[in-house]
């Protein structure tokens, strides 16, 4: 076998990087298939063996690997269409869910109307048992609930359970009683032990075993999002492999998680929740392996497709990650990438709001029908259509040319939703959207970087999606970003993440206690067992113990405090007990969070959670080094094209090079204008872009022209 092929399905296009052990890599789009994903899968998998003159079943042979990333589960969420899910909690507690933390998301908005739970209240049931918060039973579990909850359940036609008990996670009694009732009503061992996906076996989630951590609002929440989309998954998941096998394929597929980690396909079954933003999560994993070779620690990346934007944060080669996520305005509590998600991309639907206000999204055109120039029934002006009229895409040569564009419709759509009734031009009003989807996105960036303490200009910025060079400039001269880079495989950024993924998961335990009264022992036994299931875990997925990092980290905060900071701790430090050491990086860390520290007056800091994360180290895809060329990039000149350029106002004629003959060294001035099939990147008056040896281009203000010419081609 020599093929690893990553694969993200996104709301406009399925994107495939296809890579071979001798460091060749081949890209692939194809439109995307909402009602079935696998669709656009398998016909994307079809075309790469139809460039090879082989049929499917013969190219499948050589593959290896397949990385996917779903949006199975996002969109079951974001479209209320998920599994009909039942609750089981304690008594007095059924209102959770509505009730969530008691604090208002817009504080000052007492119109604000509360976000619906995935669980209407008739089937959640409250269930007669309590535990203290040591996890001491104060009432026992009243079983002739649990079965009345089954009774009910069943009438209900109920697809999948969520069992979440006050305080289980310190003590699991009661919850495994219940899950083992249920199963007994339900008979799901024997429909488990069966081959083929049963559509009536009922799925559940035990919040003790699957989220063992304080905070009961985040806990139930997050155990009802996995039942909710559980059985959705599981039937996506049952359904491609028996595709792939039916085609041949015999070898390994994983699923990316929001994490940024990949996952074996029983895994993500069974937590179906961790591949809630499983898609975006291998931007930043992308965006270290481009901006490492290049000697950067840290980085900001930037993917705009067809239907979203996501940005995201590394700092010293690492993405941030968060335990406080939300999906639809529902907490998931789960590790997760810090990316921060809008609905700007290129589909993006430009309208005029009551006060005559421009504005571009969320709403998107996504693949069906598309934005207006694609011909496809679209009537509704896009960004994709202003970009085409300001002269940013060749109508002849979108996709290669395998998508020709209807100029005349996008200028027509344009003129009669947004120039008219704002009183311009065609091409005034394709400005303002061109700028108004820009800012929206610079604020998104804000929001990963500023608001989290930390400078965008201090970051080169990775930009990544089919869209998303054709922003960039604008993007960085709104945060005033001095250096990006756009990798060779940016319009299928994420597909490539994934092949660039290592095997992760995160396991949590719950030890409240004040650091001068921490059992020290007690602590090392908690690590111990997160360990001990982790390294078990990652056998089960094929990954030698010699392939195994566990990383270490305590949640802590001041005493009387509501949010805790994440502080990582080494191995060294677990094994010798020395808090003192994690202590001194509290400290700094929750300074630079909030922005004050209370170290000097002595204030006592408490212990929440302790947390590992265990990553299996896998074989990944090396990116591929060129030749140096030359400065001149006159060999890759293609034509003259006009084009607008944004702080001038006017229409210039400028050069347009094919992006697949440029080199190594080859230096790029802008204004200009570099297509690829799959891409174009607008170089702006104010920008240059050099070449690097991995192909990607190095774009810089031309007044960092010596600095960048020296981290990219050297003494050369």
């Amino acid at each position: 076998m020599e093929y690893k092929i990553g694969i993200d399905v996104g709301g406009t296009f399925t994107d495939f990087l296809l890579t071979s052990k001798d460091g060749g890599s081949e890209i692939y789009k194809v439109l995307s298939t909402p009602d079935d994903p696998s669709i656009g899968l398998m016909e994307g998998l079809a075309e790469m063996a139809k460039a090879r003159n082989i049929s499917l079943k013969e190219f499948i042979k050589d593959v290896e690997t397949i990385v996917h990333g779903t949006t199975v589960t996002t969109n079951a969420v974001l479209t209320r269409r998920g599994a009909k899910t039942g609750l089981l909690t304690t008594k007095g507690l059924r209102d959770a869910l509505e009730m969530r933390r008691g604090i208002r998301e817009e504080q000052y908005n007492n119109r604000y109307t509360n976000v619906e739970p995935l669980v209407p209240r008739h089937l959640r049931f409250p269930v007669e048992e309590r535990l203290d918060y040591k996890g001491d039973i104060v009432t026992p579990l009243e079983q002739t609930d649990v079965l009345d909850a089954a009774k009910l359940f069943k009438k209900e036609g109920i697809e999948a359970i969520a069992i979440c008990f006050m305080n289980s996670f310190a003590n699991d009694t009661h919850e495994s009683m219940a899950e083992k009732i249920i199963k007994e009503e339900f008979g799901i061992d024997l429909v488990e032990a069966s081959d083929e996906f049963d559509k009536s076996s009922t799925y559940i989630t035990v919040s003790s075993s699957f989220f063992p951590s304080i905070r009961f609002y985040d806990r139930i929440s997050t155990t009802v999002l996995n039942s909710y989309v559980g059985p959705i998954l599981k039937s996506y998941i049952k359904s491609l492999i028996k595709k792939l096998k039916d085609v041949g394929f015999e070898g390994v597929l994983l699923i990316m998680q929001s994490n940024g980690g990949v996952v074996s396909p029983q895994i993500a079954m069974d937590k179906a929740a961790v591949t809630l933003l499983s898609g975006p999560a291998a931007g930043p994993v992308a965006g270290i392996e481009y901006t490492s070779v290049q000697g950067y620690d840290d980085c900001l990346t930037i993917d705009m497709g067809g239907t979203s934007f996501d940005a995201a944060l590394i700092k010293d080669k690492t993405p941030l990650v968060t335990t406080e996520g939300e999906i639809n305005r529902l907490r998931i509590a789960l590790p997760m990438l810090g990316i921060v998600t809008i609905g700007a991309g290129g589909g993006s639907i430009g309208w005029v709001d009551e006060g005559g206000l421009l504005r571009m999204g969320p709403q998107s055109a996504g693949s069906k029908p598309g934005p207006a120039c694609y011909d496809l029934g679209g009537e509704l002006p896009t960004c994709t259509d202003a970009d085409l009229v300001l002269g940013y895409l060749d109508k002849d040569f979108f996709a290669g040319g395998k998508i020709p564009l209807n100029y005349e419709r996008a200028e027509r759509t344009i003129k009669e939703k947004i120039a008219d009734p704002l009183g311009m031009n065609v091409v005034e009003a394709a400005a303002g959207m061109y700028r108004v989807i820009n800012v929206n996105m610079a604020s998104g960036v804000r929001e990963v970087s500023v608001k989290r303490g930390h400078d965008p200009r201090e970051f080169p910025l990775v930009v990544a999606g089919g869209a998303g060079p054709v922003h960039a400039c604008m993007i960085a001269l709104e945060l005033e970003i001095p250096v990006m880079v756009i990798p060779k495989e940016s319009s299928i950024f994420c597909a490539a993440g994934m092949l660039m993924s290592d095997l992760k998961h995160n396991f949590v335990r719950t030890y409240s206690t004040s650091l001068n009264k921490l059992d020290k022992r007690k602590f090392r036994s908690l690590f111990n067992e997160m360990r001990k299931e982790a390294t078990e875990l990652l056998r089960s997925e094929n990954i030698p113990e010699g392939s195994i990092q566990h990383i270490y980290s305590l949640d802590m905060r001041y005493v009387k405090q509501y949010h805790e900071v994440n502080v990582e701790m080494t191995k060294d430090e677990l094994e010798r007990g020395n808090i003192e050491s994690v202590v001194s990086k509290f400290h700094p860390e929750h300074n630079r969070l909030y922005g004050y520290s209370l170290e000097e007056v002595g204030t006592p800091i408490e212990l929440i959670n302790l947390r590992l994360t265990s990553i299996g180290k896998t074989t990944k895809p090396k990116l591929k080094k060129e030749e140096y060329d030359e400065l001149d990039p006159s060999k890759a000149l293609k034509k003259k094209r006009k084009v607008y350029l944004p702080l001038k106002g006017t229409f210039e004629e400028v050069p347009v090079y094919d992006g697949h003959k440029l080199r190594y060294g080859n230096k790029v001035e802008g204004p200009a204008v570099i297509e690829q099939v799959n891409t174009t990147t607008f170089v702006t008056p104010e920008y240059n872009i050099l070449c690097d040896k991995y192909g990607s281009y190095t774009m810089y203000l031309k007044t960092k022209e010596k600095e960048i010419k020296e981290k990219i081609v050297g003494a050369k």
